[in-house]
């Protein structure tokens, strides 16, 4: 495995739309150091965590969860602490299952999962199903360095996203 596999995802539409960043790395190379570095340097309305499967059953490989958005209110905290988490535990769960990544890597590996849940999100099993996706599909991308310089020199002609597009 090299050093950083750099993958990203964007799954839904609206309010409940996941956008999934993720860097996967050796624990004892520049991903781990930066794993260690962001769990040790919380900011206000962004405290990254270790996620978790179930209460006391934390993802494999060690996956921190960063919140891309700050916490707007109570309903965004438990979509992004809840379903959102739950989604990036499955979706790193179903990259364990499919050989996304592999079952005899996992113990040396970090996983950095950078997560939006937009504050106008409001429907907890959606957060969920698209964090689930777009986990996967970001390690998947990321596995198979994608996208490829031609993919994105196309792509970069006429760009446009979820919040812009030119007219």
């Amino acid at each position: 495995m090299s050093l950083m596999i750099i993958g990203e995802s964007f799954v839904g539409t609206g309010a409940n739309a996941a956008h999934v960043n993720t860097v996967l790395g050796r624990r004892d190379g520049p991903v781990g150091a930066a794993w260690v570095m962001a769990l040790a340097t919380p900011r206000a309305g962004f405290a990254a965590f270790v996620a978790i499967a179930q209460p006391g059953v934390a993802v494999i490989p060690p996956t921190l969860f960063v919140n891309k958005a700050a916490i707007d209110g109570e309903l965004h905290g438990r979509l992004t602490w809840g379903a959102a988490q739950a989604g990036v535990a499955r979706g790193v769960g179903q990259a364990l299952e499919k050989g996304v990544i592999r079952h005899e890597q996992a113990g040396e590996l970090a996983l950095i999962a950078a997560v939006w849940v937009n504050p106008a999100a409001d429907d907890p099993q959606a957060v969920y199903e698209n964090n689930v996706t777009a986990t996967l599909h970001a390690l998947r991308n990321g596995q198979a360095g994608g996208p490829g310089l031609d993919e994105f020199l196309a792509a970069a002609r006429s760009p446009f996203n979820a919040f812009y597009e030119p007219t």
